[in-house]
């Protein structure tokens, strides 16, 4: 890089997507059961059937239901999440009404199914059943269509103010209740949570929709942050600014504040942490004023030394008072601008509440391979992705599932961050996961025991897609395995499956070759006609186990982007990073002078193509100047997997910018310690806080490592923050990338320069960046800038067909 000094038992909050349910008037949680005293089992053919016993449920007012496709069965319940306990189970889908989620009213609120229960001055609901302290006129019996569960607001009368309650206070019998409008269009505090639909900003443009890179890219993906609620085209706040905003359709105003009143309603409320920190924090409320390094805290309503716009006005529920350490916007943890005008901010030393790490701690990876023995109880790997491709949930965070599987409850199982792990003794390491309507998934992993077979003949590395089929030399699975064809037909625990025809020893219709005739169900063999995310599975010869998984490795081996030695994955905030494994990171290669002196990075794409940065290039346009060395691991390159080449042909990027292909005279010979990274997708940008990883020889700056290979992870930065005047001030452009740690201490430096920026999608490692440039190295709030690898997909595959 070169540098420019200047059996859980919880309570779930699930909130609504638009118009993703499979069926009409229902939110859908996959992996989800809930534990009611009022439900009713029925054996239905679809889920659509079972929504229609819910509907026309007569014993209860059903609110739920659950289907298990696999077993046809269906269960209707009179709870829903917002009042009963809720299990983490397989292969059931969860439904829940959406009127009974709603906690605001439309017109009088005659229809609110919601959970309020204090009235306007704060006085708490008696139940509807209760006689003390007011003999209520309106009462279950009374009005047994109008929902009187428990104590919540209700308006069973039509009342023109809305939803009330009689209260608990002996002197007031009733009052109506502080519920909001469906309609209004307001926020609360800074908006992190605002679901309306204005689309047009402060300034009058209209809002570019957020699963659109037209006009402008970005990285707000909404299947990729399924939690931000990234709908349409609508304002929302995804990454912690005072209130919501959007891209907007206009070339020239990337993006824009939206004008959105505030709510006279009561904002939600926080129980305030006073002597420790949650999580990141966002609770805490305690009096620490200094940083981590001593500097004492500048007081929020400040401007001097330091302007910045993290006000109590702008950020109105964060407790910005004094000059106390908080966390308005989604830090990792408690910070604070400083007194010293050298310092900008820095984060506190808040304690964490209760004994365990924080979820950010550093995570210096096993040296043995990412893979878990037995049923992973014991894994402590930095795996944090399912097995369909979903990013964790952070063990102590509460959204979007709330859960009981926190550090304070299992002390043991090593919870932090969002990494994998199996807290519970269930069959594998799994996660709750971002999506809000897959509750959780197993992870992406293989028990150490299974080898991946070797691949006789690799994709070529610029096509890195998945293949649609398996390849017939192969008895292997493709992601979760949905076009496996391959000859297995028993299931982990050793049973013979039972034909798919067949209907003995177990009944079905759900899955046979004549419902479903493009599945593969001719025999007995292992499949996956529902695309469970789990795998390939089938019905058993046991009567007594209906249906189970099948136990097959994934397709791995040396295709573009799966080292057969496993990296570390060094990721958070090591300063200076990790000492790679030998040979982890095979497509790393050092561009070096004739006298073999190492200078820069590159990326074997191609058996015979380098990618790197274009001012590595400054010094020659000759390509007699150069060496690439590719399979070594030491500086010093004496290993005897080292293969040496001449350059060919050097083409620099189009437009000036800051990448260059190499040529290699003849191609590398693809082996174990040498092999490609896979190329992402034309256009494609990393969603904003992927884990991506750096690799090099660079400068270490008294880190240690020097002259061996070395690895750093870090999260991507999103242009529109990185672009802020604090952080980079509007110089990176939009064929470049921004990632790093926002405090520092972590990143590629000189020497790394044109190497890869490497990020883990689908269990394969992707070339999304170039190391470019940086202001200093490792310097707070000045992360590392990257050419975007997906803006030159086109000019690569030109110039590689054309030489």
């Amino acid at each position: 890089m070169y540098c420019i000094f200047d059996n859980e038992i919880i309570f779930l909050s699930l909130i609504l997507v638009s118009g993703t349910d499979d069926v009409d008037g229902y939110a859908k949680t996959e992996g989800a059961w809930i534990l009611s005293l009022h439900k009713r089992q029925y054996s239905t053919n679809t889920v659509a059937e079972c929504a229609i016993k819910c509907n026309t449920e007569s014993t209860f007012t059903c609110k739920s239901f659950m289907y298990i496709e696999k077993d046809q069965e269906c269960w209707v319940a009179e709870a829903n999440s917002k009042t009963e306990p809720i299990l983490r189970r397989t292969s059931v889908a969860f439904y829940e009404k959406k009127e009974y989620l709603l906690e605001c009213v439309n017109g009088t609120g005659t229809s609110y199914r919601g959970t309020k229960s204090k009235t306007k001055s704060g006085k708490t609901c008696q139940r509807w059943d209760a006689k003390y302290p007011h003999r209520p006129n309106i009462t279950p019996l009374t009005n047994p269509r109008a929902d009187l569960d428990s104590n919540f607001c209700r308006n069973p009368d039509g009342d023109s103010g809305g939803p009330w309650c009689y209260t608990t206070d002996p002197n007031t019998r009733w009052e109506h209740c502080n519920v909001p409008s469906c309609t209004v269009e307001c926020i609360h505090c800074s908006g992190e949570n605002y679901r309306g639909k204005i689309s047009t900003t402060e300034n009058g443009f209209t809002c570019q929709r957020w699963d659109s890179q037209e006009p402008h890219n970005h990285g707000y993906i909404p299947t990729a942050l399924p939690e931000k609620y990234l709908e349409e085209n609508y304002c929302r706040n995804p990454d912690g600014d005072p209130r919501p905003w959007c891209f907007t359709t206009s070339k020239t105003k990337r993006w824009d504040f939206c004008s959105i009143p505030r709510c006279t309603s009561e904002p939600p409320t926080i129980v305030p942490e006073l002597t420790c920190a949650s999580g990141e924090g966002g609770s805490y409320r305690g009096t620490i004023s200094v940083t981590e390094s001593g500097k004492t805290c500048q007081v929020w309503s400040a401007q001097t030394p330091h302007k910045h716009n993290r006000t109590p006005v702008n950020y109105p529920c964060k407790g910005l008072d004094s000059n106390y350490c908080r966390n308005p916007d989604n830090e990792r943890k408690p910070w604070c601008y400083t007194t010293d005008s050298a310092t900008r901010w820095e984060y506190c030393n808040v304690p964490s509440c209760g004994d365990a790490p924080r979820p950010d701690d550093p995570v210096i990876p096993p040296e043995e391979d990412d893979c878990y023995e037995g049923n992973g109880a014991s894994y402590r790997g930095i795996t944090s992705e399912t097995i369909s491709g979903k990013k964790c949930q952070i063990w102590t965070s509460m959204t979007p599932h709330r859960h009981s599987k926190t550090p304070q409850n299992f002390p043991n199982a090593d919870l932090r961050r969002n990494l994998c792990r199996n807290p519970d003794g269930d069959r594998a390491p799994w996660c709750y996961t971002t999506d809000p309507q897959v509750r959780w998934e197993y992870c992406n992993l293989e028990k150490c025991s299974s080898s991946a077979p070797e691949s006789t003949n690799p994709p070529p590395p610029s096509a890195p897609s998945t293949p649609t089929q398996t390849p017939p030399e192969r008895d292997c699975k493709i992601g979760n395995g949905l076009s496996y064809r391959g000859p297995t037909s028993i299931t982990v625990l050793g049973v013979t499956c039972q034909a798919w025809s067949a209907q003995s020893p177990h009944q079905h219709n759900s899955f046979t070759p004549q419902s479903h005739p493009d599945k593969g169900l001719e025999g007995n063999s292992c499949r996956n006609p529902d695309n469970d995310v789990n795998g390939p599975w089938c019905y058993t010869t046991d009567s007594s186990k209906k249906w189970d998984y099948c136990q097959i490795p994934d397709c791995a081996g040396l295709d573009c982007g799966t080292p057969v030695n496993k990296p570390k994955r060094c990721f958070g905030r090591i300063v200076g990073g990790c000492l790679s494994k030998p040979h982890s990171w095979p497509w790393q290669i050092s561009l070096r002078t004739t006298g073999e002196v190492h200078f820069c990075g590159g990326t074997l794409i191609h058996p015979q193509w380098v990618l790197t940065a274009a001012h590595c290039l400054e010094r020659s346009k000759r390509p007699s100047a150069y060496l690439v060395f590719l399979g070594t691991h030491t500086e010093r390159a004496n290993e005897s997997s080292k293969q040496r080449r001449r350059l060919e042909k050097l083409v620099l990027g189009p437009n000036g910018a800051d990448i260059a292909l190499l040529k290699l005279e003849t191609p590398a010979l693809i082996n174990d310690k040498v092999l490609p990274v896979c190329l992402p997708e034309k256009d494609y940008i990393v969603p904003s806080g992927t884990e991506c990883y750096v690799t090099g020889w660079g400068e270490t700056q008294g880190t240690g490592g020097d002259g061996t290979l070395k690895e750093a992870g870090f999260p991507v930065i999103e242009n529109k923050i990185c672009n802020r005047p604090s952080y980079l001030n509007g110089r990176v452009k939009d064929h470049e990338m921004c990632a790093g740690n926002i405090e520092g201490g972590t990143d590629s430096c000189q020497g790394d320069s044109g190497g890869p920026l490497v990020c883990n999608a689908q269990n394969r490692f992707v070339l999304q960046g170039v190391t470019s440039w940086g202001l200093g190295c490792a310097n707070a709030m000045k992360p590392g800038v990257y050419a975007r690898v997906s803006k030159f997909i086109d000019w690569i595959d030109r110039t590689i067909k054309a030489n």
